[in-house]
């Protein structure tokens, strides 16, 4: 670009304003010269673009897999302060943001930086005179440019706020989508949706008009510096300290200068933009995970199972204990049965083995090791959990009971199914193991999901098995089914089971009671009745109707029988 004006004014100088006899060879060889520079221009733009978005597209691909990874290795207590939705759009919209600006505003604004150095430079050279005429037009473009910046970051975190709050509200709603519609709530979404539209509409609206009001600005300013070079171009022509070459040279390094400037408004947003993005970013980037693991951490190998509680206290704020003082010591092969009111700390007490939280006090031990000691990935290898919240992902049965153990063969996978007792459903189906789940398995019962996540755990066969709820969402002819399965699946595993049913508080070896973060009562069933304490209560209020349910059916055969729900505790009876 720099060279093309050189070879014009050099083309006016001696081949049009002289008189001399090659003047034509001379218009000939400045005609290939320009056309030789604009070809290599091109080539040269091309690998320009090229590497542009070439590197901006590898920044984002970096960005999203740090992005990802770092919230792989982020505590439950970093998700349960974050909204999913801000998390999506952090790694959608303002990694784009990002790219933009590695796109347009690190390459060309190098690329702008040396054409503005070298005109200026090559102008100096031709007339300084004219050259410093340009300088006081450079400047009040420079100082415009930084009050326009300055004013678009401001406006464009709102921006990018804005995106992730719309991006949070549409997540949510299709999340719920089955609530929202069966609460009749739609004109209440659209509503709140509207809201956020709105004012992100307004904070885009303004970013617009500001740049609106800066390119023409910097362009009407720079017609202003071309009208003052050809007034003062015509008046150094005349007293000869400048030929008609080098002020058509002068103008179009000018001209070649207005590219850069007319850009300025774009780069400008761009750098605006990603500099609010980049702050999201790194938030989740330089983000501490309250669970760390020690750097000469000890990898856990041979689990037999043996679990102490010493002393545990836990809370999610220093406000608010959660647990407190908790003791227990489950030897390995034996059932812990967790019982209490809602908020009492069951979920909690079963999160803290595998280090979903850390303790704040205390000590957890497997196999005397203290859990704090271990690599993570070993801790939670030795165990496996069926959550309360049963998550399925998208794709195949197949793939959602393999998801632990993506190797496991078809034999294991259906053994598996068949100990969960979800075989025969799954052979009925029309593609039977490649059928197709469908988003957090909507396609599915909730029995269906329950008895495919127990499935999912045991083919992992672990030596430490948590069960929180795992049986509350199937009807009693099923749940009768896994727990005679799970029986067979518990011996020689240590077993923690947050239990509502009666069957699974009578097998337990222990039962601890929890109240308000403290274990009230601990022991077997017989012993705990006859107490007429904290458990006592519980099983008048929700356990006596399935005490009374049970029968003995001659000739050994299966113990329950089918009756609707209790009127006063809503559970189904055994």
């Amino acid at each position: 670009m720099l060279v093309s004006p050189k070879l014009l004014a050099w083309a006016i100088n001696y081949g049009i304003e002289t008189e001399h006899v090659q003047k034509y060879l001379v218009l000939i060889i400045a005609a290939s010269a320009i056309f030789g520079a604009a070809a290599f221009r091109s080539i040269a733009q091309y690998g320009q673009q090229y590497l542009g978005q070439w590197l901006g597209q590898k920044i984002a691909y970096d960005l999203r897999n740090s992005i990802y990874y770092r919230l792989q290795h982020l505590s439950f207590a970093y998700h349960d302060n974050h909204q999913t939705g801000q998390l999506m759009s952090r790694a959608t919209q303002d990694v784009e943001a990002v790219q933009m600006f590695v796109q347009m505003g690190v390459l060309r604004a190098l690329f702008f930086v040396l054409v503005v150095i070298g005109s200026v430079i090559l102008m100096l050279v031709t007339n300084w005179r004219l050259a410093l005429i340009i300088l006081p037009f450079l400047m009040v473009v420079g100082i415009g440019s930084a009050i326009f910046s300055t004013k678009l970051r401001v406006i464009w975190t709102r921006v990018q706020n804005g995106l992730a709050r719309l991006t949070t509200v549409l997540q949510e709603n299709l999340s719920g989508a089955r609530l929202v519609r069966s609460f009749g709530r739609e004109d209440t979404e659209k509503a709140k949706f509207r809201i956020e539209a709105e004012a992100l509409f307004d904070d885009s609206y303004k970013s617009s008009r500001l740049q609106a009001i800066s390119m023409p600005t910097m362009a009407g300013i720079w017609m202003l510096a071309m009208a003052a070079i050809i007034w003062f171009g015509g008046n150094e022509i005349a007293s000869g300290r400048l030929t008609a070459g080098d002020l058509a040279g002068f103008t179009l390094y000018l001209t070649l200068l207005q590219q850069p400037v007319r850009a300025m408004g774009m780069v400008v947003n761009s750098v605006s933009r990603a500099y609010s993005a980049g702050i999201r970013i790194f938030e989740i980037l330089d983000a501490e995970s309250a669970v760390k693991e020690k750097a000469r951490a000890e990898v856990l190998k041979g689990v037999t199972g043996h679990v102490i509680f010493d002393k545990v206290s836990f809370g999610y704020n220093n406000l608010t204990p959660v647990l407190k003082e908790i003791d227990i010591n489950a030897l390995p092969g034996q059932v812990i049965a967790l019982l209490g009111p809602t908020g009492s700390g069951k979920t909690t007490v079963v999160n803290l083995l595998p280090r979903f939280y850390d303790i704040t006090a205390g000590r957890i031990t497997i196999d005397g090791k203290d859990i704090r000691d271990v690599t993570l990935s070993s801790l939670r290898n030795c165990m496996t959990i069926v959550q309360q919240d049963v998550f399925l992902f998208t794709g195949t049965v197949r793939d959602n009971i393999r998801y632990g153990m993506p190797e496991a063969s078809q034999e294991q996978v259906e053994q598996a199914a068949k100990t969960a007792y979800i075989h025969d459903y799954i052979e009925s189906l029309p593609e039977q193991y490649d059928t197709w789940v469908g988003e957090r398995g909507l396609t599915l019962s909730g029995g269906q999901k329950q008895r495919i996540a127990i499935a999912r755990t045991l083919l992992l066969d672990p030596a430490i098995l948590i069960l929180d709820d795992s049986t509350s969402s199937v009807d009693t002819e099923t749940e009768y089914q896994i727990q005679m399965a799970l029986q067979e699946v518990m011996k020689g595993r240590t077993t923690f089971v947050i239990a509502q049913r009666l069957r699974t508080v009578k097998m337990a070896d222990q039962i601890l009671v929890l109240n308000r973060g403290v274990v009230v009562e601990r022991g077997v069933h017989e012993e705990l009745l006859q107490q007429n304490g904290f458990y006592r209560n519980i099983y008048d209020l929700e356990l006596r109707d399935q005490e009374e349910a049970l029968y003995k059916v001659k000739d050994n055969q299966r113990e329950d029988i089918f009756e609707p729900a209790s009127s006063e505790t809503g559970m189904v009876p055994d």
